[in-house]
């Protein structure tokens, strides 16, 4: 039986991050944000994942941010930071923050942007990261998006890691989109498995999973941590149903995702702030 700890089962949110007209990180709406969506039914929360435009915001706007959020009382132990880059050092740097900031775990990318990496190469570069932490209180939870950073953690990798560090390489949020990958990830005895969004959430749910990690839990939360309620009561078809309902409003959001996410909260919450991203996002129109 898969399953993380530190968590109860249920849906966590990989937060957008709000930038003022001036092109900065908005830290009063990230805050209201995440209070937000802990309100409405999410269990954890990521900052800086793909969804919050992690790639696009510096080392320095991540670390200040995080720390917004928990002065702005969001509870560390409930923030899964991203900070995987595809250097060791920075990713040493905004690891140790976390860990030192409290957080529960944070969500680790491979070394991406370079092409075809060995396995050993990829386990070389996580263990860099884990001598270079040097804290018993690190844990990871490794980031595969294989299509969005062009590098994987092979499955085997995984099984390597997880072997080698069983208390620190803890989970894997698997957003390829393949079930497959997601079931083998799940065979890896004692790892955490995300799905990467609601689509696999029952699936994961019935194979002992903590939840999922959706990127549209930013805008659809209440609805998405019902389907978990529903299942964890034992009203599996009601919660197919619930599931079924919630995959297709999904998909009426539209893309890019992060843009079409921003004008919906900007009109829900008749802040047109809320629209702004970063390039090379554009905004999207009204």
């Amino acid at each position: 039986m898969n399953g993380f700890p530190a968590f109860p089962r249920g849906l966590t949110a990989p937060l957008l991050t709000p930038f003022e007209d001036d092109g900065t990180v908005s830290h009063g709406r990230y805050v209201e944000h995440a209070q937000r969506l802990l309100d409405g039914g999410c269990v954890a929360l990521v900052p800086f994942g793909t969804t919050g435009e992690a790639l696009s915001v510096g080392i320095h706007e991540r670390t200040t941010a995080l720390e917004a959020l928990v002065e702005g009382g969001i509870d560390a132990s409930v923030l899964l930071p991203g900070t995987g880059l595809s250097n060791v050092p920075d990713t040493v740097h905004l690891t140790r923050h976390a860990v030192g900031t409290g957080c529960a775990a944070v969500l680790v990318l491979p070394p991406f942007y370079v092409k075809d990496p060995s396995d050993q190469g990829l386990v070389d570069h996580l263990e860099a990261l884990v001598d270079g932490v040097a804290d018993d209180r690190l844990r990871i939870v490794l980031y595969h998006i294989p299509q969005v950073a062009g590098v994987g953690w092979p499955v085997d990798v995984v099984r390597r890691l997880h072997d080698a560090h069983p208390d620190t390489v803890v989970g894997i949020k698997d957003s390829s989109g393949d079930w497959g990958t997601t079931a083998a990830f799940f065979g890896i005895d004692g790892l955490a498995v995300w799905p990467g969004s609601e689509a696999w959430l029952l699936d994961g749910l019935g194979e002992g999973g903590p939840g999922c990690i959706s990127a549209t839990a930013n805008v659809n939360a209440p609805a998405i941590s019902e389907v978990v309620a529903l299942h964890l009561a034992g009203r599996h078809d009601v919660a197919a149903v619930a599931l079924g309902e919630a995959r297709e409003w999904r998909a009426g959001l539209g893309e890019p995702l992060v843009p079409a996410m921003k004008r919906l909260l900007a009109q829900r919450l008749d802040d047109p702030t809320w629209a702004n991203v970063r390039p090379p996002f554009e905004v999207a129109p009204a």
